[in-house]
């Protein structure tokens, strides 16, 4: 059965009139607008359960911020794309449905299908790619994926929402074009194929309009033009005027219950500045995504529970994505797959090997119920006889992380009089997010009046230790018996997500002695924030341990180094310099990570270096050491992911979603800081691979980039406008996996205009010496353009080359085609 072309869509409209025809104009209005963070109201009188939603992409968090109830952590979704093969990303969003059923989820607030404008994005991670055909393939079949298991995708953020700076604020200012060809294409390739149940409206304005009262874009394009029949939900705390919303297409203003709409709407209604049929429309809209979820009497589900997908095993296909997308770059003498043998020694160095960053920061933060390490999972899978050595070698934190180890705190509430209102462990450290219904020991948020996180800390390391804060309001903090802040913390600029996305501030330093314990206390004294509707506590304490043993942490890894037979050193970004909330200002590795790889690779030639980020990030050691493999951020079973590619179990599958420049001078499209409140998109269409061929320097690896563990020949090549079909053939000597990338560039390109574009791929399998069969369904545009004057998709006639490449800048077969002249 397919579940996004349902027989039930005509039961449902009657169904939702019905239950419509019952509603008084506050009923409705109170329907449009959240009951709390996460849901909508329950409406008994007409059958309607509560419609609950969870933010995604990589798993389902429910509606807790807490590790309590623990979720399947995917790849990040920049791995995702890593894959470049659609039915594994149905499968991710099959298994994401499972858990959200699970959690009693409705709707998901995945996927993120903006586009890597600039390696800058702050929130590049959870975007899938540069390239707008790529990002509406995974996007789709995600999408269909998540449906596939009875709940609804909302596909985000509508639309140019590629950055964090000043988001809540910045007019992104693109021309037609570059919107229809870019931005908007995966939203329409996706709402085309896959039929999502929900669009969120991204923060930002475009041309000079905010998107959620955007009505060219949220009504005549998305519903009149593409034909999209879901909900057009909010950002959170997003919408900011009630008639410009309702009318600009916006049904459901999250969270609640104080938004734009609820008894604001039905006052606007009543003072006739809104007509009730627009309230109407958003209504059966809402009520429609009810029914789909099955919360409405009189309704079957569109997916009923005995047609539901079989129950998947999420570690074991965390573990497959995780495989699937790592990308090697470099492989210098064939150094990877590891064959390690009795007598040999392995050096596995870096902080990020004992670690590890599975996710990205920000809103999209879930708690796995485990994570595999490098470390963990390599010591438990070489063959006895191989020694593994590890060292730390550098600490890629550079400013304050949240107190982890070595604190023992608890949080205390009082009121106004001191009097203790309840007391709780911390268990992640020093950081506190309790919603103002859940706070500890069901203390009334009304009578909450302070916030002391008290305990002690034993420093692991003598020396002088820097201590912060990180959230808003008026703090005390001590440590020792010595006050190292007392002050008010109000910070610039209009993002009221601040004090949950932030970074930490220092506050003071002071010096401890190792294995000593000393008193630690941050007192917050106005500890209740309200940004609209939501209400809350959110602060942290932050810690820095002492820098002085940089130089010998470095020297025992390059040590270690020396005498092994392999090096594996794991370098990693941070949450302080990859998160939501915020842009980079580098590509740069944090801490001395550069140098590390540097002095390993001058010890040991077979150096291998794992980066583990989210986006791309500088490598001047790329040419001195034997192979770099991409990890991204790989989910909770990285670390086994990675121990399978490294020693050949499996083989790393990945392909560059996004090229990675040498260093981000050389980066064609940076700028993401608006400048009095505007940010052009100067650069047009051309982003990513099409700006990088008309750009004077080259990219460190071209988009589509990627190595494996055997060798291909392309043998023939047949083309016409629909379809292209490759024969190739495994000269290796070992199975597998090759992504077959098709380019359509024109034979005489005009200079407004890409000299290529991707219009198709697909992967394929073969053992050795067996031919493989690549059947490619171009894209439907695959020829054409936006003309601005029309107003139109048109076809670009004429002669093209069409190439069978390994990426962007590797082609293998080409031939050419004419393509008619034909609207």
């Amino acid at each position: 059965m397919d579940h996004l072309i349902s027989p039930r869509t005509a039961d449902h409209g009657t169904v939702v009139e019905r239950a419509l025809a019952r509603l008084d104009l506050d009923a409705k209005t109170r329907l449009l607008a959240g009951q709390d963070l996460w849901s909508l109201p329950a409406l008994p009188e007409i059958g309607l359960g509560s419609l609950v939603m969870s933010d995604g992409p990589i798993g389902v968090r429910g509606t807790a911020w807490t590790a309590a109830d623990p979720a399947l952590t995917l790849p990040s979704p920049t791995a995702l794309a890593a894959t470049w093969d659609p039915d594994l990303a149905r499968q991710a969003g099959r298994v994401l449905a499972q858990d959200a059923r699970r959690k009693g989820v409705h709707l998901l607030l995945a996927p993120t299908v903006n586009l890597h404008r600039s390696p800058l994005a702050g929130r590049h991670f959870e975007a899938y790619s540069e390239d707008p055909y790529l990002t509406g393939r995974i996007g789709a079949a995600y999408v269909s994926g998540v449906q596939d298991g009875g709940v609804g995708a909302t596909v985000k953020h509508f639309v140019a929402n590629d950055a964090e700076t000043a988001r809540f604020t910045v007019d992104n200012q693109v021309s037609e074009r570059a919107l229809r060809e870019l931005y908007l294409a995966p939203f329409e390739e996706i709402v085309d194929t896959a039929r999502p149940w929900a669009v969120m409206s991204a923060y930002n304005q475009v041309n000079g309009v905010t998107m959620t009262e955007h009505r060219r874009l949220q009504v005549d394009v998305l519903r009149r033009e593409w034909g999209f029949d879901g909900v057009v939900v909010s950002d959170w705390l997003a919408a900011r005027d009630t008639v410009g919303a309702i009318t600009g297409g916006l049904d459901i203003a999250m969270p609640g219950p104080l938004t734009v709409f609820g008894p604001a709407l039905a006052d606007a209604v009543r003072a006739g500045r809104v007509a009730e049929s627009a309230v109407d429309d958003a209504v059966r809209r809402v009520l429609l995504l009810a029914a789909r979820a099955g919360i409405l009497d009189g309704a079957q589900p569109v997916v009923p529970a005995d047609t539901l997908p079989p129950v998947a095993d999420g570690r074991l296909l965390a573990r497959e994505v995780a495989a699937r997308s790592f990308v090697l770059l470099r492989n210098d003498g064939g150094v990877l797959p590891l064959a390690p043998a009795p007598g040999e020694t392995i050096a596995l160095i870096g902080s990020a090997a004992r670690e590890g960053r599975v996710q990205g920061g920000g809103s999209a933060t879930v708690f796995p119920g485990r994570v595999v390490t490098v470390l963990e999972a390599l010591s438990g899978a070489l063959p006895d006889g191989t020694e593994l050595v590890y060292a730390v070698g550098a600490d890629p934190h550079e400013g304050l992380t949240l107190a982890g180890d070595g604190f023992d705190l608890r949080a205390v509430l009082r009121d106004e009089h001191g009097t203790v209102l309840a007391e709780k462990c911390l268990e992640e450290g020093g950081r506190i997010r309790w919603m103002a219904s859940a706070l500890p020991g069901g203390a009334d948020f009304r009578a909450l009046a302070s916030v002391e996180v008290t305990g002690t800390y034993t420093p692991g390391k003598s020396g002088t230790h820097h201590f912060g804060t990180k959230g808003v309001g008026a703090f005390r903090l001590r440590v020792g018996g010595t006050t190292l802040f007392d002050g008010v913390h109000r910070p610039e600029g209009g993002d009221p997500l601040g004090a949950l996305t932030g970074r930490p501030i220092e506050r003071g330093s002071i010096r401890l002695e190792a294995g000593v314990p000393v008193d630690v206390s941050l007192w917050a004294g106005d500890p209740k924030l309200s940004y609209g509707p939501v209400e809350g506590v959110t602060f942290a304490l932050a810690h820095r341990p002492p820098a002085g043993h940089g130089d010998t942490l470095v020297d025992e890894a390059v040590a270690a180094a020396r005498t092994a037979d392999t090096a594996i050193v794991v370098v990693a970004t941070t949450e302080a310099v990859e998160s939501e909330g915020f842009d980079r200002t580098s590509l740069k590795l944090p801490g001395r990570q550069d140098e590390l790889v540097h002095r390993v690779a001058a010890v040991n030639p077979r150096t291998i270096v794992v980066v583990n980020s989210g986006a791309p990030v500088e490598m001047p050691w790329r040419d001195e050491v034997a192979a770099v493999l991409l990890s991204w951020f790989p989910g909770q079973e990285g670390g086994a992911a990675l121990t399978d590619v490294l020693l050949g179990n499996e083989e790393p599958g990945g392909r560059l979603p996004t090229t990675w420049p040498a260093t981000l001078a050389d980066a064609p499209v940076t700028d993401v800081t608006p400048k009095d409140g505007t940010l052009p998109y100067e650069e047009g269409v051309f982003i990513g691979y099409p700006a990088w061929q008309r750009h004077s320097a080259a990219p460190a690896y071209p988009f589509g980039h990627g190595l494996g563990y055997t060798t291909w020949e392309y043998e023939e090549m047949l083309a016409t406008p629909e379809r292209v079909e490759v024969r190739l053939r495994n000269t290796g000597t070992r199975s597998g996996r090759e992504t077959v990338q098709i380019y359509a560039a024109p034979l005489h390109p005009q200079p407004d205009r890409p000299a290529r574009r991707l219009v198709g791929f697909t992967t394929v399998t073969a053992e050795p010496g067996e031919t493989a069969h690549a059947d490619i369904t171009l894209a439907p545009r695959a020829f054409h353009v936006w003309d601005e004057d029309a107003r139109r998709w048109t076809v670009a006639p004429g002669p093209y080359l069409l190439h069978a490449s390994r990426s962007a800048a590797h082609d293998l077969l080409t031939t050419e085609l004419t393509v008619p002249g034909r609207s």
